[in-house]
């Protein structure tokens, strides 16, 4: 089984997971400034403003920032053909709403991506990862206002027209489908710098800040398509399908239900307009969005190019009793065990024959290309006294997983345009703040309390990675690794 020769091999990290130097050169905060650490199972506090006493483990990240020529030579020892990253929005406009941009800021970005094409590694830059000035939040609520759609589409457009000879592949909202899960104030708040309070329906307040973020995306697009017609800007979503409990009726809609939910999003970036099942379902509960006639003319002539998504594991969901005929699905209370595939430490279920799943659905609903830009298991790696790291659970998990994307190429016949497996270090995980949930190929000696050396140490992994890239996806080498730790 073959990959296209021309495939996109690399890794993924993001800005605020890793640049660390959360107050150098003019960066203002982001709001994975504010964000403490936490444990395996539990959700990182917000505070209001950066607080003494308080660990934000985002500030020092595992200095990217000034460790970058380090770490893309690394990434051109294993083969990368392309390096996805962020660009931190706080480092070219450091309260997002100032009339010029942060040129130290813009000079780093110049500097990393020069880096990269110096070993012929395409930068693939998603604009907006999780690093919303804080200042947007304490204005104006983050995406809640019109006013935060328009201070992002002028980010977007400084930094397109710097970088569009350097830079081909963007995507414009990262995890944008997340907010599903509305009642989890972490993800209202990395997406959209979106707060809910009291009193406040937090659906409708979801539904108006991603509104205003498919727009923005959609304005984007025309500005790139017009500076550039060479650039291709995506979308991006998590896919985490969705499947019935049972055989049930009730479960098979209340699956369908939330795959709609979960995917209206990619739905409104790829196809220029919404589905007609939330247009009702809009209407029917009164939410009263600010919607305009423009609005809706922008989302059509603002369609990505291809889908970029991210996917880690599968769910599944079962009917409510007495569940009404909207079938509403709430991410946070309606996701059920799936007992027929295994668990990472985190609780995440490993389903690599989901990846193939995911693919063909996307495949069957958009028409377009599609890019794995995450995909990866989060695991305890243990430093030994040689240096060295035995990390055999992320071989198989990579491996499982690049098995049945090759099967959606070759059996199935999808345009799969590359993968970059998350992530291509070891960086602060976004939804604890652990350097202990480790991801990448590289190890980077930096412990949960902040304390280490920073050392790089190529894992196990590096060089079976660097073996399938060299040999495009050919050589995957044995089965003899557990996918859990």
């Amino acid at each position: 089984m073959q990959v296209p020769k021309n495939f996109l091999w690399g890794g993924a990290i993001a800005a605020h997971q890793a640049e660390g130097a959360y107050n150098v050169d003019g960066k203002g905060l982001s709001v994975a400034d504010v964000m403490t650490a936490a444990g395996n199972f539990d959700e990182r506090r917000i505070t209001d403003g950066v607080k003494d006493g308080e660990f934000y483990p985002n500030h020092e990240g595992i200095d990217f920032y000034h460790q970058y020529p380090e770490d893309v030579k690394l990434f051109a020892e294993m083969g990368f053909k392309c390096f996805r990253t962020s660009i931190a929005w706080s480092r070219i406009f450091p309260n997002g709403d100032e009339n010029e941009p942060n040129e130290a800021g813009l000079q780093f970005y110049d500097r990393l991506f020069d880096e990269c094409h110096k070993y012929k590694i395409e930068p693939v830059v998603t604009l907006s990862h999780f690093e919303m000035p804080y200042h947007l939040v304490t204005e104006y609520g983050g995406f809640r206002s019109r006013k935060v759609l328009d201070a992002f589409v002028k980010f977007a457009k400084v930094v397109i027209d710097r970088y569009q000879h350097k830079v081909k592949y963007w995507l414009t909202f990262n995890e944008i489908n997340n907010q599903t899960n509305y009642d989890r104030a972490f993800t209202l708040f990395t997406n959209s710098g979106v707060q809910i309070h009291k009193g406040e329906d937090a659906e409708a307040v979801m539904y108006q800040a991603a509104h205003y973020e498919v727009v923005a995306s959609a304005k984007v697009v025309q500005f790139a398509h017009q500076l550039n017609p060479n650039l291709l800007i995506g979308a991006m979503v998590a896919f985490s399908p969705v499947y019935p409990a049972t055989d049930k009726p009730d479960d098979v809609l209340k699956a369908q239900r939330a795959m709609q939910a979960r995917f209206w999003f990619s739905d409104v970036q790829v196809e220029g307009s919404y589905p007609s099942w939330l247009r009702q379902y809009q209407a029917a509960k009164k939410f009263n969005l600010d919607i305009t006639d423009e609005d809706l003319a922008t989302l059509k002539q603002g369609r990505v190019d291809y889908l970029g998504f991210s996917y880690y594991m599968s769910f599944a969901t079962a009917a409510r009793p007495g569940e009404d005929e909207y079938y509403s699905y709430n991410e946070a209370t309606d996701l059920v065990a799936n007992n027929h595939v295994p668990q990472s430490d985190w609780g995440w279920q490993v389903d690599p024959k989901g990846l193939r799943y995911a693919l063909n659905w996307m495949n069957d609903r958009y028409h377009l290309p599609l890019f794995v830009v995450e995909n990866g298991i989060g695991a305890i790696d243990q430093l030994e006294a040689d240096h060295q790291i035995h990390d055999g659970y992320r071989v198989k998990y990579l491996r499982d997983h690049i098995q049945q994307m090759k099967l959606a190429i070759n059996d199935d016949g999808i345009d799969v345009m590359g993968y970059t497996p998350w992530s291509a270090i070891d960086i602060v995980s976004a939804s604890t703040g652990q350097l202990s949930k480790r991801y990448g190929f590289i190890y980077v000696d930096r412990d949960d309390d902040g304390s280490g050396t920073m050392k790089r140490y190529r894992k196990d992994s590096f060089y079976w990675y660097q073996n399938v890239i060299a040999t495009n996806g050919e050589k995957l080498g044995d089965d003899n690794a557990d996918t859990t730790r």
